[in-house]
């Protein structure tokens, strides 16, 4: 593990998780499906969807704290690049757990459009890496000034 900057990585992982926020509010404007995170977040637990964006701005920080803690020092590329590396991690994981847990089947099977769903879902988890990267930046360390 490295010496995370805590404060740097919430503050990535908020702006990824605006970026993929509003990239799945506009998925329906270019011909993708509704990809309403909260809402589907807040139905599978049951709860309002007040509670659901709560969950997903916590899984996005979460998510990015892990980045910080564990994947920036071993990934290779620009901090975009390594961002998005991370980023596929928690899209496969969606697509194996998360999409059969809330009834969608394994890389969505179960719905009207699998493979749009996926689409969507790739670029999502795409843009939040990205922008976690950039926001996040480089993970190396100032060197220290001699006199």
């Amino acid at each position: 593990m490295n010496n995370p900057n805590i404060t740097k990585a919430l503050g990535a992982g908020v702006a990824g998780t605006v970026a993929m926020t509003l990239m799945a509010m506009a998925a329906p404007m270019t011909g993708m499906p509704e990809m309403n995170i909260p809402k589907m977040l807040g139905n599978f637990m049951g709860v309002p969807v007040a509670v659901g964006w709560i969950a997903h701005f916590m899984i996005g920080t979460v998510l990015a704290i892990g980045y910080a803690s564990m994947f920036v020092t071993k990934l290779p590329g620009s901090p975009a690049l390594k961002g998005i590396f991370f980023a596929l991690i928690p899209w496969f994981m969606a697509q194996i757990i998360i999409n059969p847990m809330m009834g969608a089947g394994v890389f969505a099977l179960n719905t009207d459009a699998p493979l749009m769903m996926v689409m969507g879902s790739l670029i999502g988890h795409i843009v939040y890496g990205a922008v976690l990267g950039l926001v996040y930046g480089s993970a190396s360390q100032p060197k220290a000034v001699t006199a």
